[in-house]
């Protein structure tokens, strides 16, 4: 067999050297967890922020590519409520393309400071344009910036073409603030399961799913169930 190459000797050294979850982990009680997930994400987000968790708002979203095959990027959260996990995105972009084409996603939260993930699977809808311009309008100007940039995924010549096309979009952020972004697009996933994940350090991980009933005995709210882990 042949020996590694000492800078992957090196990488597999600096890789296995790495700590899990230095830190005290909370408990969680799966058993008095509320009757449907987004009670728990609200609470768990609440904790994540309290505990300094960098940067919770961050969600890594998972779609269907055009050939069938995953993809996955990371996002940002912009609401949890009754309705669903809203982010938003150009439309033209690859995952708007995407979503387009097979409306269904999966969301992935992981929060290191207490050992935590999340994961929510679902059907994903588009908010109206109107709804969509609130949301963009009610972030910082350079999010508006980055939106009237546009042209997402789409192949780059230079750096410098960015850099100008860049420019001119914040001139216009600052004197438009209401500008409109056509292609700005608010996306609201409907959960049908939610996973939370509470690890633990001689690893009894805690691994409560919801999932919605199906109208049979269960009915059709949610159906908590432990999972091993």
């Amino acid at each position: 067999m042949t020996a590694p190459a000492p800078q992957q000797e090196t990488f597999r050294t600096l890789l296995r050297s790495q700590k899990v979850w230095d830190t005290e982990l909370p408990a969680f009680d799966a058993a008095h967890a509320p009757a449907e997930p987004l009670p728990l994400f609200h609470a768990w987000f609440a904790s994540a922020v309290a505990a300094g968790q960098p940067e919770p708002h961050t969600m890594q979203l998972a779609t269907v590519a055009e050939d069938g095959g995953p993809d996955v990027r990371t996002v940002m959260l912009h609401d949890a409520d009754e309705h669903g996990w809203h982010f938003a995105t150009h439309a033209s972009s690859t995952k708007g393309r995407q979503l387009a084409a097979r409306p269904e996603a999966a969301l992935h939260f992981y929060w290191a400071a207490q050992g935590r993930q999340i994961r929510v699977r679902g059907r994903v809808t588009t908010a109206p344009h109107a709804e969509s311009l609130a949301d963009l309008h009610a972030r910082s100007t350079g999010a508006l910036a980055a939106a009237l940039v546009g042209r997402q995924s789409e192949v780059l010549s230079s750096y410098e073409e960015l850099a100008a096309s860049s420019a001119t979009a914040w001139e216009r952020a600052r004197a438009e603030p209401d500008a409109d972004a056509p292609t700005w697009t608010l996306y609201v996933l409907d959960p049908v399961e939610a996973e939370f994940f509470q690890g633990d350090a001689q690893r009894r991980h805690v691994r409560l799913r919801y999932r919605r009933g199906d109208g049979g005995d269960g009915g059709d709210g949610w159906v908590k169930e432990l999972l091993w882990p």
